[in-house]
C-alpha cells in the first residue's frame, strides 16, 4: 500500500464528528461575538435580531447594532479567518513545510504594499465608496501575485526550502520598506487609513466592504479544497506526483494564484493578520494527520472561529477602546511559532 493509500485509509476511520464539532464550535463563537461589544446583548436579543431582519420587520437599536453594526463585521471575520488558515494550510501541503505561511512567503507584505500604494498614490479611500474599496482589493492582488512571482523566480533559481523561506522573508522585509516610504510621503489624511493595514483591523466593516471581499474570499475558499487529493500525492515529492498522473509544474501556479487572491483580499479588507495561516493547520495536523480532504476543511472551520474570537477580545478588552486585531494574533501564534521552530528544522519535510 503507497503512502497516499494509507493517508487516506486512515482518514476513512476519523471519528465524523472533526467537522462537526469544529462547526459547533464556530457558531458557539459567532453568537458570543455577536452578543459582546460595549453594549452587552443576551443570546435572545441577538436571535431576536436575526429573525427580525430575517422577515423584514421593524427593526429596534439593539436589532440594528446586532444587524448593521456586528453581523457584518463577524462575517468578515469569519471568512478572512478561513481564507487565511486555508491558504497556509495549501502551503504547507505544496511546499511539503508546516513552515509555510502566506506572511513568511511575502505575499501578505507584497498585498499590503499594493493596498497602501492605492491609498497614497490613488487617492485613499475618502469619499469612493463600491469601487474605490474594490480598486484597493485589486492592487492589494496584484501585490500579492508581484511577491509570489518573485518567490518563484528565486525558488527556481536555488531549490530548496530553505531557500524558498529565507526569500519570503527578505521579499516581506523590502515591501515592508516600500510600506514605510509611502507612508512617510502620505499627508494626515492618509496615515490614519494606513495604520490599519500594519496593524491589521476588521473595523469599518459594513456590509458593503463584505460585498466587495465575499467573492474574493469565497471563491479560493470553494476551490482549494478540490486539490486535497493532488496535495495528498505530492506529499511523496514531486517526481512521485509526476508518476501517478499529476502535473506539478501546472498544480502550483494554479494553487498559488488561489492563495494570492485569497490572502490579497483579505489584506485589502483588514490589513495584515499573521499567524492565522500558521498555527490552525499545523495544530490541525498534529491532532487529526496530513490528509488534506480533512485538513482543508477543518482549517476554514477552526482559522474562521479562531479570527473572530480575535476580533471578539480585540473589541472587548479595552472597551470602548479597540485594539488591533493583529495584535492579539500575533501575542497567540507568535509563542506557538518559536515553540514550532524548536522542535521542526528548517528543511525538514514532514512526514
Amino acid at each position: 500500500m503507497n503512502s497516499v493509500a494509507l493517508v487516506q485509509g486512515r482518514a476513512r476511520r476519523r471519528p465524523s464528528w472533526v467537522l462537526g464539532g469544529l462547526s459547533a464550535l464556530l457558531l458557539i463563537v459567532a453568537l458570543w461575538s455577536l452578543a459582546s461589544g460595549a453594549m452587552a446583548l443576551s443570546l435572545g436579543e441577538v436571535a431576536g435580531a436575526l429573525v427580525r431582519g430575517i422577515a423584514g420587520h421593524e427593526l429596534g437599536s439593539d436589532d440594528r447594532v446586532v444587524l448593521m453594526l456586528r453581523l457584518p463585521r463577524v462575517l468578515m471575520a469569519l471568512l478572512v479567518g478561513a481564507s487565511l488558515a486555508v491558504s497556509g494550510a495549501t502551503l504547507q501541503g505544496l511546499f511539503r513545510n508546516p513552515l509555510a505561511d502566506p506572511v513568511l512567503i511575502g505575499v501578505s507584505s507584497g498585498a499590503a504594499l499594493g493596498a497602501v500604494a492605492m491609498i497614497v498614490l490613488g487617492g485613499g479611500l475618502s469619499g469612493v465608496a463600491l469601487f474605490g474599496s474594490f480598486s484597493v482589493a485589486m492592487a492589494a492582488f496584484l501585490g500579492g501575485l508581484g511577491a509570489t512571482a518573485v518567490l518563484f523566480a528565486l525558488g527556481r533559481r536555488r531549490p530548496g526550502m530553505a531557500m524558498l523561506l529565507l526569500a519570503g522573508v527578505a521579499i516581506s522585509a523590502i515591501a515592508m520598506a516600500g510600506v514605510g516610504l509611502l507612508t512617510y510621503a502620505a499627508n494626515d489624511s492618509q496615515l490614519r487609513d494606513l495604520s490599519f493595514w500594519t496593524l491589521g483591523s476588521l473595523g469599518g466593516t459594513d456590509w458593503k466592504r463584505l460585498g466587495v471581499a465575499a467573492p474574493l474570499l469565497l471563491v479560493p475558499l470553494l476551490l482549494l479544497p478540490r486539490a486535497a487529493r493532488a496535495l495528498n500525492v505530492l506529499l511523496l515529492g514531486e517526481q512521485e506526483a509526476v508518476l501517478l498522473g499529476f502535473r506539478p509544474e501546472r498544480l502550483k501556479p494554479w494553487l498559488i494564484g488561489l492563495v494570492a487572491l485569497a490572502v490579497s483580499a483579505a489584506v485589502a479588507m483588514c490589513g495584515i493578520i499573521g499567524f492565522v495561516g500558521l498555527v490552525v493547520p499545523h495544530l490541525l495536523r498534529l491532532r487529526w494527520g496530513v490528509d488534506h480532504r480533512l485538513l482543508l476543511p477543518a482549517s476554514a472551520l477552526g482559522g474562521a472561529a479562531l479570527l473572530d474570537a480575535a476580533d471578539t477580545f480585540a473589541r472587548t478588552l479595552a472597551a470602548p477602546a479597540e485594539l488591533p486585531v493583529g495584535v492579539i494574533t500575533a501575542l497567540l501564534g507568535a509563542p506557538f511559532f518559536l515553540w514550532l521552530l524548536l522542535r521542526t528544522r528548517i528543511g525538514e519535510v514532514p512526514a
